[in-house]
């Protein structure tokens, strides 16, 4: 265990070193994410919280660090590392309902103190899908940036909303999620991305190579699936492709006009 933390959190805070010393623009550690980790416990499968110790390092380098979650699951461990700064933000889309893990980042959840504004949480009802995902982000990441003028980026990928999650919870696809992160990529500044929750481990490597192979420009939408030892796990189609779920969407437009309009009343808190 030691050493798979080690290799978890050092993986990120070289990462973190990499983007600072400038060297590259983007850098990819998906074997990190793991965002519920707590400074006294591990909690929530995660014995490390390597996000908040890629912040900590980007830190060094860079005045004002946005961090951006997609995972299923709301970003705690992250969000209460730096609830009371206004050096960091965080900004996490995530499911919210009562008794679903790990119950914190309903909208009243907007930091303290000093911080007081700086935290953004996005509550999604069950069934999300890519339209979801996309309205929310086009309509309150452009003025997060644009009041919090981040000096760098580290964005969490959980694959766990995408369709085929063993939870059942929101149905986006690999193309939805990776749009989402090209969106983050644009805005031009050092960008760490990090891996995370999914526990239908093939749609989670369809989803991360999906990301990465757009972020290279790479076309694989008529790829299939390799021939290797966990081939058998990627039937019966053996595509990369993942179609959406037909769960049932209850994020209805008056409820993400409530969550937007919401979200974006507190930007002023913003300085």
């Amino acid at each position: 265990m030691f050493r798979t933390v080690c290799a978890i959190g050092g993986a990120s805070i070289t990462a973190a070193d990499e983007l600072g010393q400038g060297y590259y623009q983007v850098v990819i550690n998906w074997f990190g994410g793991w965002h519920h980790g707590q400074p006294d416990r591990a909690e929530g499968f995660c014995y490390v919280n390597d996000c908040v110790l890629a912040i900590r390092q980007l830190r060094n380098y860079f005045a004002r660090v946005l961090y951006i979650d997609l995972d299923l699951h709301h970003g705690n461990g992250v969000e209460t590392a730096f609830y009371q700064t206004s050096a960091v933000l965080t900004y996490s889309v995530h499911k919210y309902e009562s008794g679903f893990y790990p119950g914190g980042g309903g909208l009243e959840s907007i930091g303290e103190g000093k911080g007081r504004g700086y935290s953004v949480n996005i509550p999604l009802r069950n069934g999300a899908d890519d339209a979801t995902l996309k309205r929310v982000i086009d309509e309150t990441l452009d003025g997060v940036v644009e009041r919090f003028k981040p000096e760098a980026i580290v964005c969490q990928c959980g694959a766990d909303g995408v369709s085929g999650d063993p939870h059942q919870a929101f149905s986006y696809t690999p193309s939805g999620l990776s749009r989402a992160v090209s969106k983050v990529v644009s805005y031009n500044r050092p960008t760490l991305l990090l891996g995370g929750g999914g526990y239908n481990h093939p749609n989670v490597a369809r989803t991360w190579t999906t990301i990465t192979a757009d972020l290279l420009q790479t076309d694989l939408s008529n790829e299939e699936i390799p021939d290797q030892k966990y081939f058998t796990e990627y039937g019966p189609g053996f595509e990369m492709k993942i179609t959406a779920s037909n769960i049932k969407n209850e994020n209805d437009s008056s409820y993400l006009d409530f969550v937007i309009n919401s979200v974006n009343s507190n930007f002023d808190l913003i300085k």
